[in-house]
């Protein structure tokens, strides 16, 4: 055993003595080349079938001390870090992350029962979210460095929930692609699976899941804690683990190969995002034949579709689709943001402002944008104009009955005044004059959604692989596409564009959810300033290694110029 084990710290570039590896001494740069490597290998054998080669590089990555360095760092570097399992354990110190890497061992572990929490639905109903504890965290994101390059080649060309480079932007340009032509499919299945996460058989999992069964078994059979009570899983893998979304998609992996067994005339087309997909045909029998077919492939993983929301609708009928509606206007196909969408926005908006009744402006403001600007990039590659434009309204006098209920014997005209400003052409703005940092006259205020741009996005190719070299530079130019994650404000926003998404100091991309920090190159004590060229976005945890190791990669930051 401690000859395998020398091995696989040779062939990752792990260090030999990781006794006294401190969590601030790790290269993490290195760390993201060294388990990517062995991630591409993974691909390219499973690309050329050798399973027992994918197998054998999955046992070193998941030995690796990079691997779990790296499994670490994600569980502790994201928005969800400081929520703990049944076991009210979080790793907020360098110490307990150091001693967590060597913690995260095969031999002996027994995962701990999830922590069950319910969160509601947009239906009124309540959708249940398993927690793990923070090694069972970082052992399933362990695993999931070795399970996802497997994944990413054998999933479905159209499949593009939680999948590395995809995006939902893209399920809607491939319906367009799919059913704006005059010549295309005239029906649409638009399904939904019963529970999807919650009833997909456990054996099915078990004999098709290219991962260590005896691992994967015991999270499968952990059980949930609610109400102090500990109840079994006979099915599903619970919604909350970092692994479980992965697993969902491969269990649904293979439904766009049999679909496309039909004869080309009849126009059979999957797209799916996640567990929500539909299908294109020709006509409603050739659709039923479809459902049918998807009835047999997932009974057979223990699933089933839901009888009262799958139904078969004519394109000019239109249907909801993640959070649009597709529909064709005499002939021409239009996507648009669904009424049941924009509904449950503006009940966000109004609820925040009722929150925020008693609150100064420049909070409202603060935050009411990230709302805004999320729910706007997310709709901006559609055809969202006409609604973007009436949902401003909408707001506008949500906004107006917040501001006179704050002041009812005041008049119209002070009202206006003291919350709505003119900048340049536009009026009524809702916002406040200020100063920004070099003492200029500077307009905080409310972003119109109508103010954003309609962008269209070309849709990621089929086939691309970000595991495989040959798709590297395709996805490098991929990422000149992403969107800075909503909740940031105008500099973390620019830093984050400045940089592409990108961390300098560990090279790990910086997602929605991670938690991060602005540094300065050079201190503010040394006569740093806070101009963008002195400025950098990185993770939280980067950003404590760079104070830790006393300014050296300050100074390798201001030397590469970020």
């Amino acid at each position: 055993m401690e000859t395998r084990q020398m091995a696989v710290e040779q062939t990752t570039g792990a260090v030999t003595n990781q006794t006294e590896t401190s969590w601030h001494s790790i290269d993490w740069a290195k760390a993201n080349r060294e388990v990517k490597r062995l991630q591409v290998r993974i691909a390219k054998a499973v690309k050329e079938g050798r399973w027992g080669k994918v197998k054998a590089l999955q046992w070193l990555l998941t030995h690796s001390f990079y691997g779990k360095a790296l499994a670490v760092k994600r569980v502790t570097d994201n928005s969800g870090s400081k929520t703990p399992g049944v076991d009210g354990i979080t790793w907020s110190t360098q110490e307990q992350k150091a001693q967590a890497i060597k913690s995260l061992r095969r031999r002996g572990y027994k995962p701990q029962p999830l922590r069950r929490v319910y969160i509601p639905k947009a239906n009124g109903k309540q959708r249940p979210l398993g927690i793990p504890t923070m090694k069972d965290r970082a052992m399933q994101a362990l695993y999931a460095l070795a399970l996802e390059p497997v994944a990413e080649t054998t999933a479905d060309r159209n499949s593009y929930g939680f999948r590395r480079g995809r995006c939902i932007a893209d399920a809607a340009t491939q319906c367009h692609i799919t059913l704006a032509k005059t010549d295309r499919a005239q029906y649409v299945l638009d399904a939904d699976i019963a529970g999807c996460f919650d009833n997909i058989s456990h054996e099915w999992l078990l004999a098709n899941i290219p991962l260590d069964k005896r691992i994967l078994r015991k999270w499968l059979k952990s059980g949930f804690v609610w109400k102090q009570q500990l109840f079994p899983i006979h099915a599903g893998t619970p919604q909350g683990g970092v692994i479980s979304p992965m697993l969902a998609n491969m269990t649904l992996d293979g439904m766009e190969e049999l679909l496309n067994k039909f004869p080309r005339a009849h126009k059979v087309k999957l797209i799916r995002y996640a567990d929500d997909f539909v299908v294109t045909g020709e006509t409603k029998e050739v659709l039923y034949i479809a459902g049918a077919v998807i009835q047999a492939f997932l009974k057979e993983r223990g699933l089933t579709l839901s009888k009262e929301k799958t139904k078969i609708v004519h394109i000019e009928e239109g249907f909801d689709f993640l959070g649009w509606n597709i529909r064709k206007y005499d002939g021409k196909l239009l996507i648009k943001p669904a009424k049941k969408n924009v509904k449950a926005f503006l009940k966000k908006i109004r609820d925040t402002l009722r929150e925020l009744r008693t609150a100064p402006q420049e909070i409202v403001i603060d935050t009411l944008n990230p709302i805004i600007r999320g729910w706007t990039n997310y709709h901006k590659n559609q055809a969202s104009k006409e609604t973007f434009v009436g949902v401003d309204h909408l707001i506008w006098q949500k906004l107006w009955r917040w501001a006179r209920r704050r002041h009812p014997s005041k008049s119209v005209r002070w009202v206006k005044s003291k919350y709505f400003i003119q900048i340049g052409n536009r009026k009524w703005m809702f916002g406040i004059w200020t100063k920004d940092k070099n003492g200029d006259p500077w307009a905080k205020h409310l972003i119109k959604a109508s103010e954003i741009r309609i962008q269209r996005r070309g849709k990621i190719k089929a086939d691309a692989n970000p595991f495989l070299p040959e798709w590297a530079e395709y996805f490098e130019q991929r990422k000149k596409l992403k969107e800075a994650p909503a909740q940031y404000r105008r500099t973390r926003r620019e830093l984050w564009k400045k940089q592409g998404g990108i961390c300098p100091v560990c090279g790990g991309e910086i997602e929605q959810d991670m938690l991060t920090e602005i540094h300065h190159i050079l201190p503010k004590h040394k006569g740093g300033t806070d101009d963008l060229d002195n400025l950098v976005l990185i993770h939280t945890n980067c950003h404590k290694q760079v104070h830790n190791r006393d300014g050296q990669h300050s100074r390798f930051l201001l030397k590469e110029g970020l």
